[in-house]
């Protein structure tokens, strides 16, 4: 399958996946969860290293008490994108994720862009989280593993890694691996124990906070911390909403919507209940621990058990101790199981290997695609810095996400996929005859066409349209988002070079969002749609993109390589032996 011209080449990377499950997928599975097993599930999967590490490190060298706020704006985000998963979740039931919604909506290379990234924010998830519970026993036990990692490494090891490699993390991935590959399942009722006991410890953390803890903390002048300098190798470089979202990433990616009970109403409500949940819990221990602790003294990798020990529960420290390691064990759990499933999607559709799609016979599990994603993750654990891995699996995600939010907006304005091949080449060739020869004529009519469509469903050429007016916004929300993220001061102070641009951007989103929204959408009935269409698809584009854009150079440095060597696997391999092409031809 070689590419004759590039119109050919242009057709293989949006082919699209039927709206409709393979045949491995089309045996239904039992609908059993309701909103309540769906929203514990979410709280277990979202309740993890954010609420017991990360808030202390946006704390320390970002935010500080105004770090509720930006919780609050990473939770509005989370809704957004939100909204959109709940409408792919009631529009296409038998399947979960983010990889097939793109390749049904938008087309063979936006899938696989998602599904690779997909893979990066789940792999540099479990990086992380392990990273997180090797923290948190190295803390209970005195910190004796890494002060001695340390002294007999630290001289080796180069700047873009850790200071020491981590051992610890290294095996927890390792057995985890190992668990999963011998056939190992997912629990709800680990999960729900989990949850629970978590939600009780964290209830006690904010009411702990409000009793023992210091409104002074939140009033604090000059005078309090002129004399301390945060360590240095944390995140300080990152924007505060960015990191932020990295703590509620989880809400979008645990719903089994194939067995969710009335998905019409579970879906969406769950999605909306958990960010709620999450946002409350995330909010009331930022403000306990920034009331119990001045932020310039809190612990960058034990912050909660060592705020205990700060107002002298020492006790309570151990406690917390042991409830993070839980949680993190519970978060492990739901967010490396999920892995093995992409890749092998991936490569039964033949964008990967094919040998990745490999299923051990006995326990039946794809025993190559668990091993090559559990030794990827535990070498990330061994050897990157913590703020690294969640950096990368931030901006992993906000890119899916955006992809989300993309693949909604398209695929509601196409027409039905059931038209056979004899009506599709009549509809083109009806489109596409030039009824007007005159070019001045030809034009005016196609500009008319835009404002006026000439059908009041979606047609071929209409869905074409905003195809293409949507990936004009995505490049205009893009050249916003970075404008306003790089010189923020000079375009609200009124340079009159940046402000004039950001005005002339504003004009052409305007602009063309007036077109899509004239086109014609699909009308049939479905269970929830995404209100506001087509503005809050393209708000949770510019959002998502917005905080990618204060991410650091580094950061985007990783990211760059990350899927250059994806894009050589889909134009080395992928493109050729894809299913779907193969199909086609």
């Amino acid at each position: 399958m070689q590419c004759q011209d590039p119109r050919q080449c242009g057709q293989k990377l949006v082919r699209r996946q039927p709206l409709k499950p393979r045949e491995e997928l089309a045996i239904p599975l039992p609908r059993h969860l309701n909103i309540f097993h769906l929203v514990v599930l979410g709280v277990g999967s979202t309740l993890g290293v954010g609420v017991y590490i990360v808030v202390g490190e946006v704390a320390l060298f970002v935010a500080g008490p105004a770090i509720i706020i930006s919780f609050l704006v990473a939770a509005l985000s989370s809704v957004l994108s939100g909204l959109c998963y709940a409408e792919f979740g009631t529009r296409i039931r038998w399947t979960s994720s983010a990889y097939h919604y793109s390749y049904i909506s938008v087309g063979e290379l936006w899938a696989f862009i998602s599904g690779w990234n997909l893979i990066l924010s789940y792999v540099f998830a479990t990086a992380s989280v392990s990273k997180a519970w090797s923290y948190t026993f190295d803390g209970l036990i005195g910190n004796h593993v890494s002060q001695a990692l340390q002294r007999a490494f630290s001289q080796y090891m180069p700047d873009y890694l850790a200071q020491y490699p981590d051992f610890i993390a290294l095996a927890v991935v390792l057995l985890l691996t190992g668990a999963l590959a011998l056939g190992a399942r997912e629990s709800l009722l680990v999960t729900r124990v989990f949850t629970g006991i978590n939600i009780l410890v964290l209830i006690f953390i904010i009411l702990s906070g409000f009793f023992k803890g210091d409104p002074h903390n939140w009033k604090l002048t000059e005078q309090d911390y002129t004399s301390i300098t945060p360590g240095s190798g944390g995140i300080s470089s990152l924007g505060p909403l960015a990191i932020c979202f990295y703590a509620l990433v989880g809400i979008l990616c645990f719903h089994p919507k194939e067995e969710a009970l009335n998905p019409h109403r579970s879906i969406p409500g769950s999605i909306l209940i958990t960010i709620f949940i999450c946002f409350l819990a995330y909010s009331g221990v930022s403000a306990a621990l920034t009331l119990m602790v001045p932020y310039y003294q809190i612990h960058p990798e034990s912050p909660l058990p060592r705020a205990f020990l700060y107002i002298g529960w020492d006790v309570a420290r151990y406690v917390v101790a042991v409830t993070t390691l839980c949680a993190l064990t519970s978060r492990l759990q739901s967010i490396f199981f999920p892995i093995p499933q992409v890749i092998r999607d991936m490569a039964h559709d033949g964008l990967l290997f094919q040998k990745l799609a490999r299923v051990f016979a006995h326990t039946r599990t794809p025993i190559m695609a668990i091993m090559s994603s559990g030794n990827l993750a535990g070498l990330l654990a061994l050897l990157f810095k913590f703020s690294d891995l969640v950096d990368l699996m931030s901006i992993g995600n906000l890119l899916v996400y955006s992809l989300v939010s993309f693949s909604v907006l398209v695929l509601r304005y196409q027409p039905e996929q059931t038209l056979s091949k004899k009506e599709e080449t009549d509809i083109s060739k009806h489109e596409a005859s030039p009824s007007e020869p005159v070019p001045e004529a030809r034009t005016s009519r196609i500009l008319k066409s835009l404002w006026f469509p000439p059908s009041t469903t979606p047609t071929l050429k209409s869905g074409q349209i905003v195809y293409g007016c949507t990936s004009l916004l995505v490049l205009l929300l893009t050249l916003l988002s970075l404008v306003l993220a790089q010189w923020p001061r000079r375009v609200f102070s009124g340079d009159p070079g940046l402000t004039t641009v950001a005005v002339l951007l504003l004009l052409l989103i305007t602009g063309v969002t007036a077109i899509i929204w004239r086109q014609p959408q699909d009308p049939a009935p479905e269970s929830f749609k995404v209100p506001a269409l087509p503005v809050l698809p393209l708000v949770s584009i510019f959002v998502n993109v917005y905080l990618m854009m204060l991410m650091t150079p580094r950061t985007w440095t990783q990211f760059g390589i990350w899927n250059a060597i994806g894009f050589l696997i889909y134009f080395g391999y992928g493109i050729r032996h894809s299913l779907a092409g193969n199909n086609h031809q």
